[in-house]
Parts: C-alpha cells; sequence; structure tokens
C-alpha cells in the first residue's frame, strides 16, 4: 500500500475511534481531536508501532461528522430496516457510519472507495462476524443518497 493511500486509510480508523471515543466518554471534539493527535498517531502500544495518519482527513472526517451528525444519523436510519434505527446499534458501527457519511457527503473520495476503506474498518473491528457485509450494504445505500450521479 502506498504511504498516501496507508495514511488516509489510518486516518478513517483513527475518526471511528474518535467518535466512538467521544460518544463513550462524553468527551468533546477538541479533547478527543487532540488526544489523537498528541498521543495516538504514531505511537507505540505494547511494541506495536500506529500507523502516522493523515492529520487533514482525520481532522475533516470528525468535524464534519459532529457538524452533520443529523443529516448523517438520518440517511443510516433510512438505510436501516425499521426497527433497527441508528440509536439501537452497536457504538462502534455507529461510529463508523458517522465517519462513513462525513467522508461521503463532503469527501473527495469516490463512493466505492470510501466504502471499501470502512468496510475493511469494520472487518478490523469484527474479524469474525458479519457486520462488514451489514456495513457494505448500509454504507452502499448512503452513498446513492449522497452521489446519486457516482452510480449511473
Amino acid at each position: 500500500m502506498k504511504p498516501t493511500r496507508q495514511m488516509k486509510s489510518a486516518a478513517r480508523f483513527y475518526a471511528v475511534q474518535a467518535l466512538f471515543q467521544m460518544e463513550a466518554a462524553g468527551q468533546g471534539a477538541d479533547t478527543v481531536l487532540r488526544e489523537f493527535e498528541d498521543h495516538r498517531f504514531g505511537a507505540t502500544y505494547e511494541g506495536a508501532e500506529m500507523a502516522e495518519g493523515d492529520l487533514d482527513l482525520f481532522r475533516e472526517l470528525v468535524g464534519n461528522a459532529v457538524n452533520l451528525q443529523a443529516k448523517i444519523d438520518q440517511m443510516t436510519d433510512r438505510a436501516l430496516v425499521a426497527k433497527w434505527p441508528i440509536a439501537r446499534i452497536d457504538p462502534t458501527l455507529r461510529a463508523l457510519f458517522r465517519a462513513a457519511g462525513a467522508e461521503l457527503n463532503e469527501g473527495d473520495a469516490p463512493p466505492r472507495v470510501v466504502i471499501s476503506e470502512f468496510v475493511d474498518i469494520a472487518k478490523a473491528f469484527f474479524p469474525d462476524g458479519k457486520e462488514p457485509k451489514f456495513v457494505n450494504a448500509v454504507l452502499d445505500h448512503m452513498a446513492r443518497e449522497a452521489q446519486p450521479g457516482a452510480f449511473s
């Protein structure tokens, strides 16, 4: 994987983690952004070095996910079955949908790239589950709503 692509992938992964942390700990975006930038990007944990992330993309995803949360959550709800609104799904998936929704609505990457990247993130969090297929289906629906012209 090219370093630039790897940095973008890492930024997406970190954005999901940051959004999860914001919700779980009730922390604001500024606090979490600072923590990730100062202590997570490129840090070493138990002998494993964390990847450097694309800082601009990371900030953009977290900021847009926060600013567009209501819109993204509504898009996610429309992609889910009626009995499973976004409030009922796993918080990691909720963070993932918000980060992906931010990029689908405001990002420059083609929808198929965004979907592929976030399905890979789902595989990292849920290596043995059905969640990656679920993520693929939901993000496909969200992408078609956010960028209908990209699928014609």
